[in-house]
């Protein structure tokens, strides 16, 4: 039995395990972590195993599912710490070792006065803190309390494709294409294509850990859909019971979300939901969606400078899912669950849909996870052809300087495509750009000052 939850343990590494590290490192327990995400997206399972192996011992308080006793310490005896520790400690029935101890409030978002008391807790000193919970709920029980100073937030996110890489078992594949991505020298035929190959899987299955977790064990689409089939009923609930009065909005713009990126320029139509409906009158029902990670918005940048939001167009996004793999799920599961042949299909690129909805959505997925902020750009004139241009997206190099900050990105899902869009706003804009990509589905190339790389080389930007 520990073998298997040994290769359970290496089957779902993550990255956030490093984050975890540095924070425990250099915090000396005057911080407390705030793990924030999206449900399901692996918090607490991450923690606990941080717990296990970095500590000398651990208690883990579930407010989803705790005793009313351990519930009263926080009442009782915030005041005199030391009597609350020490029946902390036994209600756990944990020993608890001064700096070498971890306490977790696990869902902390239901039980506010426990997050209140971190304050008091951390300034104490003798153990370290995490709390987990979904994101939108941690951000409604608030009131009545004051949110501690002493909170470091840490966003979590999907897994990226190298974890979906670990989890399936394939190691070393991603340390080759890093390298190739570093020299902008091709990866070579065979393992372009199986690369292409594991990068369609992740597409499909998505990055959520039940799912990702499902399709490892058993290589099966149909298994890790019904995991994403529960997840997207728990957002489902999430909405109803968080939405605050947006419920009705909150739906509409979640259900509406394939068939706008199904749309050839894929930004989001508010007439569909409703006619004459206006940003103003639906942008907290989408800042609903991107606060609880659901959705990752894209917004359109009228001039391609660093401060993308100085020329942010609020009337214009795209709304992407958070995970592409909820998003197929989302969008083709009329009958309950998505059939096998459709998976096939997915996998062999024969489906008769416009393929770009996919590989854009996860392209901005990977973009979030690297830290960039997504924004394309958009702009349109009637009398001027040479003006009328659409980028995907825009990303900013590393260190700012005084000029050739920005990077445009273009998505091509097909071996076929125009770049007239990019010459002309290489055209315009040439004198502020860095470097020009092209993500397609083919190996690296460079032609023209033109940096084609494959979809998967995506994190590596």
């Amino acid at each position: 039995m520990e073998t298997c939850n040994d290769d359970l343990r290496a089957m779902m590494k993550r990255k956030i395990y490093d984050r975890l590290l540095e924070w425990k490192k250099y915090s000396h327990g005057e911080t407390a972590l705030i793990i924030e995400g999206a449900r399901r997206v692996g918090k607490s399972y991450i923690v606990e195993e941080f717990a296990k192996r970095e500590y000398s011992s651990y208690i883990l308080i579930d407010f989803n599912n705790t005793t009313q006793q351990i519930k009263d310490l926080f009442v009782q005896y915030l005041n005199d710490l030391d009597t609350f520790f020490m029946y902390l400690s036994l209600y756990a029935g944990v020993k608890m070792e001064r700096r070498q101890s971890l306490i977790i409030f696990d869902e902390v978002q239901n039980f506010p006065a426990a997050r209140a008391a971190i304050k008091y807790l951390v300034k104490d000193g003798r153990y370290d803190f995490i709390e987990t919970g979904s994101l939108v709920s941690i951000r409604k029980n608030v009131k009545g309390i004051t949110v501690p100073s002493e909170e470091e937030p840490l966003q979590m996110y999907p897994m990226d494709f190298e974890e979906f890489l670990w989890a399936m078992g394939e190691q070393s594949l991603m340390d080759l294409i890093r390298m190739q991505f570093n020299r902008l020298k091709p990866v070579g035929q065979d393992m372009h294509r199986k690369a292409m190959m594991w990068f369609r899987q992740y597409m499909i299955v998505g990055g959520m850990p039940q799912a990702v977790q499902k399709y490892a064990e058993t290589r099966d689409f149909e298994q890790s859909d019904r995991q994403k089939r529960i997840i997207l009923s728990l957002y489902r609930n999430d909405i109803r019971q968080y939405a605050d009065g947006q419920e009705s909005k909150v739906v509409q713009i979640f259900d509406e979300i394939p068939a706008q990126l199904q749309r050839h320029e894929r930004k989001f139509r508010l007439s569909d939901l409703k006619k004459d409906a206006r940003y103003r009158d639906y942008d907290s029902a989408f800042f609903w969606l991107a606060d609880a990670k659901v959705v990752n918005i894209c917004y359109n940048s009228t001039e391609p400078n660093v401060g993308y939001k100085l020329t942010r167009d609020g009337n214009t996004l795209k709304c992407f899912m958070a995970d592409t793999g909820l998003l197929v799920t989302h969008s083709f599961d009329e009958n309950g669950k998505v059939n096998a042949e459709l998976y096939r299909k997915l996998m062999l690129d024969k489906l008769e849909l416009n393929g770009g909805m996919l590989m854009e959505n996860i392209v901005a997925q990977m973009l979030m996870a690297a830290g960039h902020k997504l924004y394309f750009f958009s702009s349109y004139s009637k009398d001027d052809a040479a003006s009328r241009m659409e980028i995907d997206f825009l990303v900013s190099k590393a260190i700012t300087t005084s000029r050739h900050n920005v990077s445009p990105i273009e998505v091509k899902s097909g071996k076929n495509y125009s770049l007239s869009s990019l010459m002309k706003f290489r055209n315009k804009y040439g004198a502020m750009l860095h470097k020009t990509y092209v993500l397609h589905t083919s190996d690296v190339s460079i032609d023209n000052e033109i940096i084609y790389l494959p979809l998967y080389m995506t994190p590596l930007l």
